[in-house]
């Protein structure tokens, strides 16, 4: 939920012109986390669970990619994109690391 609120901060700067491009883009993939974590816990196997984190885990490999183009293009700043980034990075480090004791 951090990596959603983090997410939403820095769509703010994005100018009007990406409402239907990176922003919208963006707001999916970072909200698509939590979804579907929240969807592989309701499921009644392991093999369920890692398949739900697995979408979680592409869906944050997505928000990275959004945001390091948005950086590139110059909607957000290098110390905004090195705040983000780390947190990012952690939560796919350990989801895959409990992904990995899932069997």
């Amino acid at each position: 939920m951090e990596i959603v609120k983090l997410t939403y901060e820095q769509i703010r700067k994005l100018p009007k012109v990406e409402d239907f491009g990176l922003k919208s883009q963006m707001q999916r993939a970072a909200v698509s986390i939590p979804s579907n974590i929240a969807e592989g816990c309701s499921r009644k196997s392991n093999k369920e669970l890692a398949r739900y984190l697995e979408i979680a885990i592409g869906s944050s490999f997505e928000l990275e990619t959004q945001m390091i183009a948005c950086q590139m293009i110059g909607y957000v700043n290098q110390q905004d994109l090195d705040s983000f980034l780390p947190k990012v990075n952690l939560f796919q480090k350990k989801t895959n690391a409990y992904l990995s004791t899932l069997g």
